[in-house]
């Protein structure tokens, strides 16, 4: 009992507390070593998992393994690079639940290296300074990603930078190989519209749509695993209106024999939440009968439907025969194509020869030079009507450029500015000049200004869209003004300027003798002349068609069977993307595993137009962003005066004040408790 005493007194005893500091730290360290925790307080919340990444393992259906491959003890940076990769999957292992889990692998031992070959790891050589000598050392720094019966590999880990882009990346695509439509809330629906009043006209294949469509819905049933619907409908004429005011599909006139009129439909729609896709299948009206088209690709349409539906597909189309940017051409648009192939796939499509993919929710329309056909304009103003998203690269000026010549500049009319036109938006016909712009030091004629380079700086891009957010001094090059007030002005689009240019720019017309070079301009003196131009806009929302009806109605000759399918409203919220030049997809700008911020610029831009926003933040939340804001000479001198020498006057300054309150002090406290003292005096 006494001893127990004893120890009770000890510890109500202050000696006790120095030890009882020291257990309680021990204690804490331990608990914290196996519990993660971690406050990112940076703005772009660069250390914290994106919702995105904790979505995809959140719904993982099966258990997925990550293989880490990464020697341990190696030098500064790749050290950090381990240990951010460690946090990163202690931070997916928290998001997903049960069906995720990582292994370290050590490197050391020769029975794991065999196996980081078997997955397909490469040796990488390291610089390492030890013992005051240079040398390399050989290492492995790899994952491999491991789903269902699918593997996905990402060798050569040297940073930090992007990684969780990538390892999201990864994921998303493992998933989507092993099943597309994993994770999802609900299941997709497929609906058969087919008015069976029809079968009296004697259309061809009107009697195996049924069969076709039954045979195409299983085989796509047992591809996504059960998680496809399907339903047919009989629709009666108000059920046929209601189908093409809400989906655009083709509405079937008639007269009966009684000589009342008749309507119907022909239609297969995929609806998965409030989006949709029209699967390629309706009335045509051939040479001698009429006929069902689409039975032919059905199965191969619903799955590339489904595709886009979800918004996981890889297809972008990428339209040719106007004199686009070239994507086969290192000197064109080549880099930009090798820029997005890791996640998407640019299929040229010439719209004289065939209709856009049904796989593809995007289209690029990158630098024409030559006009369009009415046919290639309607299909392209239809596909945004039914929801698609296009985006336009507009060169207002063709520059030719010849070896022994000046370069001459000529007009462009493509046709397009029919559509943009009607959508809110027009591209000027001058070309922007900014004085924040790229600079280059000549060695004959020192500072060249390239004005016709504009700066676009983080003040001028929009810090709150996913495209330019984080993102700073992005470079645009032989740009036009990007004009979207009308676009503004319709309540069911919503504008975003994306990049503008600083309010020192202005613009300049295509003249004789006319020149793009820093010996040929200067900033305008008229201060009037200087303002901010917009030189790339996103428009979303439901836009009104540029065309009144159709190209042509499809009608038999004995006008037994009239059928329209023109979309006149947007059924689907739709993205238009415009910029006022073509160039910043071109090898001016965009190099070969290049990390400039035009770079990310434009993958954020493809990422957004394909419903893939969160992988913009994800992709750029690493990115340095409190840049500091450049500032005008004479606030530069004296910032810099005030450095070397207010600082120093400050603290003397403080010190004197000091001084005087603390003898002011002293002097009360005499007054207080010995007025009579004789040194108040003194």
């Amino acid at each position: 009992m006494k001893k127990n005493n004893r120890f009770i007194s000890w510890i109500k005893s202050s000696s006790s507390d120095v030890w009882l500091f020291i257990i309680a730290v021990v204690l804490l360290n331990l608990v914290a070593a196996r519990c993660f925790f971690r406050l990112d307080l940076t703005e772009p919340k660069s250390y914290s998992l994106s919702s995105a990444s904790r979505e995809v393992v959140h719904n993982l259906e099966e258990p997925m393994s990550v293989k880490v491959f990464f020697t341990k003890n190696l030098p500064a940076p790749y050290s950090n690079v381990e240990q951010y990769l460690t946090d990163l999957l202690s931070e997916y292992k928290t998001a997903s639940g049960k069906n995720f889990d990582y292994e370290f692998f050590d490197m050391n031992k020769a029975e794991n290296q065999r196996i980081a070959r078997g997955y397909g790891m490469q040796i990488v050589q390291v610089r390492e300074v030890k013992n005051n000598e240079v040398g390399f050392k050989n290492a492995y720094m790899g994952i491999a990603i491991v789903y269902a019966d699918q593997i996905e590999k990402l060798d050569g880990i040297s940073s930090s930078d992007g990684l969780e882009y990538k390892i999201t990346g990864l994921i998303g695509k493992i998933i989507s190989s092993a099943n597309l439509l994993s994770g999802l809330s609900e299941n997709v629906r497929l609906v058969l519209y087919k008015s069976e009043a029809l079968s009296k006209f004697n259309i061809g294949n009107f009697d195996a749509i049924d069969g076709a469509v039954s045979n195409a819905f299983s085989a796509a049933s047992k591809k996504f695993r059960g998680k496809i619907e399907y339903e047919k409908i009989n629709p009666d004429a108000a059920v046929t209106d209601e189908a093409a005011e809400k989906y655009g599909l083709q509405s079937v006139s008639w007269t009966n024999e009684d000589g009342t009129p008749g309507k119907g439909t022909v239609g297969l729609v995929l609806e998965y939440g409030d989006k949709f896709r029209i699967v390629p299948l309706k009335l045509t009206n051939a040479i001698f009968s009429y006929v069902i088209s689409g039975l032919e690709n059905l199965e191969e349409n619903i799955f590339q439907s489904v595709e886009s539906l979800v918004s996981k597909t890889s297809v972008v189309a990428y339209i040719t025969g106007h004199g686009e940017r070239s994507i086969d051409d290192e000197n064109d648009a080549l880099y930009f194509r090798q820029m997005l192939s890791d996640t998407y796939t640019l299929e040229e499509v010439n719209l004289l020869e065939k209709d856009i993919p049904v796989a593809s929710e995007t289209v690029i329309i990158n630098g024409p030079k030559s006009a369009f056909d009415e046919k290639e304009l309607y299909k392209i103003d239809q596909f945004i009507m039914r929801g698609g998203n296009v985006m336009f690269f507009i060169d207002s000026y063709d520059e030719q450029i010849s070896q022994y010549q000046q370069p001459t500049y000529a007009p462009v009319r493509t046709g397009l500015e029919k559509l943009l036109s009607k959508y809110g938006v027009e591209v000027g016909s001058e070309y922007v000049l900014d004085e924040k712009c790229f600079v280059r030091m000549d060695q004959q004629y020192g500072k060249l200004n390239f004005y016709h380079v504009p700066r676009v700086q983080k003040n001028c891009l929009d810090q709150k869209n996913p495209i330019g957010r984080n993102l700073v001094d992005v470079f645009f090059l032989e740009s036009f003004a990007v004009d979207s007030s009308n676009a503004k002005e319709n309540k069911n689009v919503d504008v975003t300027v994306l990049a503008k240019s600083s309010p020192r720019s202005w613009t300049v017309p295509v003249t004789e003798g006319f020149m793009l070079n820093p010996f040929a301009f200067a900033v305008p003196s008229d201060e009037a002349a200087l303002a901010s131009r917009d030189l790339c806009v996103l428009a979303e929302g439901n836009f009104e068609s540029a065309f009144d009806s159709a190209l042509t109605e499809e009608e038999s000759r004995g006008n037994a069977l009239s059928s329209s399918s023109h979309i006149r409203n947007g059924k689907q919220k739709a993205k238009i993307f415009v910029s006022g030049t073509s160039f910043i997809t071109s090898a001016q700008l965009i190099q070969p595993n290049a990390q400039e911020p035009i770079v990310f610029f434009m993958r954020n831009a493809v990422d957004y137009m394909c419903g893939k926003e969160d992988l913009c933040l994800m992709r750029t939340k690493g990115l340095s962003t409190n840049m500091l804001k450049e500032s005008k000479n004479g606030f530069a001198v004296i910032a810099k005066y005030f450095n070397q020498f207010g600082l120093a006057v400050l603290v003397a300054v403080a010190g004197l004040v000091v001084l005087a309150v603390r003898r002011s002090h002293r002097e009360k406290i005499r007054r207080t408790y010995n007025p009579n003292d004789p040194r108040m005096g003194e």
